[in-house]
């Protein structure tokens, strides 16, 4: 094996193996998506304002100017049943989608790796908009993750019909 060749080979294989990587860290996400849309439903407003305090006391009482708590002693207090309607259905229905995109691409079913580019594509473009009012850095990063396993999802999906060609 040239050296050039070599180098192709070893490129392509670490793209692979990235992709899969992704593949598993979606469907991890999407699990923790759907927990949380599920402990959205069942945990009333008034009980996870309450557990919020109770896990942020001592680290508030240590550090007032802790950003991550008073984030979460902040959203908790902006917390409505509208707010939890929208989570939920956010949660479970994005958490959803991926999962099944995830389980389509890792058992490399063809017809599904436009569909999954085109699912990420949306989902950039809805956490955009959202960006847009609330510039959370979060949303960026998540953007940026996605734009990645969309090049990563093309070019497996560019591999995957090279060889079923060949």
């Amino acid at each position: 094996m040239t050296g050039k060749k070599a180098g192709v080979d070893r490129r392509s294989k670490l793209l692979h193996e990235g992709f899969e990587l992704g593949i598993v860290l979606k469907g991890i996400h999407s699990l923790l998506e759907i927990a949380g849309g599920l402990l959205l439903l069942l945990v009333p407003p008034s009980a996870l304002s309450q557990i919020i305090r109770v896990l942020t006391q001592n680290e508030l009482s240590e550090d007032p100017h802790d950003l991550l708590a008073n984030l979460m002693v902040q959203a908790s207090l902006h917390y409505s049943m509208s707010t939890r309607s929208f989570g939920v259905i956010y949660l479970l229905s994005h958490g959803a989608i991926k999962i099944v995109l995830v389980f389509l691409l890792w058992k490399k079913i063809l017809w599904a790796y436009p569909l999954g580019i085109a699912a990420l594509v949306l989902f950039i473009v809805y956490q955009l908009a959202r960006w847009t009012g609330s510039h959370s850095i979060f949303l960026l990063l998540l953007s940026l993750l996605d734009a990645f396993m969309i090049w990563l999802t093309l070019v497996e999906y560019r591999r995957l019909r090279g060889a079923k060609s060949a």
